[in-house]
C-alpha cells in the first residue's frame, strides 16, 4: 500500500479483522463490541467493550514500539502517579496479520481542549509529581528493556530553529499578523545553539492529544506511551509552557524539584514545536477544534 506521506499505514486493520484477531486469542473477550477509536501515524486503536483498547501497528517501524511498550510500561506502575494505559493483553502476529498487537486497560478522560487558564493551572502541581516520578526512572532499565536514546537530538537548537522557520511559512496564513509576529519575533531570539545533554527516561509526546481530563478539568490520564524514550527532561517538561499558564509554572517547577534555565529555554522550544507539528496535520486534516488548541497551546508557551 505505498504513499507518500510520512502518517500513510503500510497495512491497516478494521473493525471486523480487530475481532478475528482478538476473539481467537483472547476468546474471553469475544462477545465485547469492538469500536475503532482512531489512528495516528503509527498504530490503529480500538476500543473493547468499555474497558479495553487495543493498539495495532500500522507499519514495521511501530512494531519495535509496541515489544517496548509491552516490556517497560508494566515496569513503571511503582512509579506513575496519573492512570496511564496498562498492557495487559499481548497478541502475537500469525498469518492473518504480520505484527504483535497490545491490548490495554481503557483509561477514561476527555482531550483538554478548550479549558480555561483557571482549570489549567489546578494540574500544575499533579503533573510536576508525575514528570519527577516518571524522569527517577532508573534509565538502564529503560535502555535493556528497547528505549532509544535521544534518536531525536532533542538537545540541537540550531536544527529546531531551523525546522520552525519553515513551520512557521506554512502556518502564517492561519494566524493573525499579531500571532505569526509574536512566533516569528521568538525564533529569531533564539541565539543559542545547543543546551547540555540530559538523560532520563520521557513520556517523548506530552501534549493535549496525549493527556486527559476528568469531569473538573484536571489532569487524569496520560496515554499514548510509544514515544518513551531517553533523553532531555524538558522534552516532557514542555507542558509547563504549553498546557500550564504563565502564573502556574513556578509552582509546577518548585513541585517538579526544580529547572535550570537551559532546561527551562528547551522545554518553551519544545512547547512551540510540537503544537506547530500538530497545527500543520490538523490544518492537513481539516480538524479546526485541534488546529485552533494547537495554536493556543503555541500562544500560551509564547507568554509570560
Amino acid at each position: 500500500m505505498g504513499g507518500t506521506n510520512v502518517w500513510d499505514a503500510e497495512w491497516e486493520v478494521s473493525e471486523e479483522q480487530a475481532r478475528t484477531l482478538i476473539g481467537r486469542q483472547f476468546p474471553q473477550l469475544s462477545s465485547k463490541q469492538v469500536k475503532r477509536l482512531g489512528w495516528g501515524w503509527d498504530n490503529t486503536v480500538f476500543l473493547i467493550g468499555e474497558e479495553y483498547v487495543f493498539r495495532f501497528p500500522r507499519r514495521t517501524f511501530a512494531v519495535g514500539a509496541i515489544r517496548m511498550e509491552g516490556k517497560l510500561l508494566p515496569k513503571l506502575e511503582a512509579y506513575l502517579t496519573i492512570p496511564y494505559p496498562k498492557p495487559l493483553f499481548y497478541g502475537e502476529a500469525s498469518d492473518e496479520y504480520p505484527a504483535p498487537f497490545l491490548g490495554y486497560a481503557h483509561v477514561p478522560g476527555d482531550f483538554p481542549i478548550g479549558l480555561t487558564d483557571e482549570r489549567r493551572a489546578l494540574s500544575a502541581e499533579t503533573l510536576a509529581k508525575f514528570l519527577r516520578r516518571l524522569h527517577e526512572f532508573p534509565v538502564e532499565t529503560a535502555l535493556k528493556c528497547g528505549v532509544q536514546q535521544d534518536h531525536r537530538s532533542l538537545t540541537d537548537i540550531a536544527s529546531r530553529k531551523v525546522k520552525m522557520e519553515g513551520f512557521l511559512s506554512k502556518l502564517v496564513e492561519h494566524l493573525s499578523p499579531a500571532e505569526s509576529g509574536v512566533i516569528e519575533a521568538y525564533i529569531s531570539r533564539l541565539q543559542q545553539d545547543r543546551v547540555e545533554e540530559v538523560n532520563v527516561l520521557l513520556h517523548g509526546d506530552l501534549h493535549f492529544k496525549n493527556m486527559l481530563v476528568n469531569e473538573n478539568g484536571i489532569v487524569s490520564g496520560i496515554i499514548d506511551w510509544g514515544d518513551l524514550s531517553v533523553g532531555h527532561p524538558a522534552c516532557d517538561l514542555s507542558v509547563a509552557y504549553s498546557f500550564l499558564p504563565p502564573y502556574a509554572r513556578g509552582v509546577f517547577f518548585e513541585t517538579y524539584g526544580g529547572a535550570d534555565e537551559d532546561t527551562k529555554l528547551l522545554a518553551r522550544l519544545m512547547a512551540v514545536y510540537i503544537p506547530m507539528l500538530i497545527f500543520m496535520q490538523a490544518v492537513d486534516d481539516g480538524n479546526e477544534a485541534i488546529a485552533a488548541e494547537a495554536k493556543s497551546n503555541i500562544m500560551r508557551a509564547l507568554s509570560d
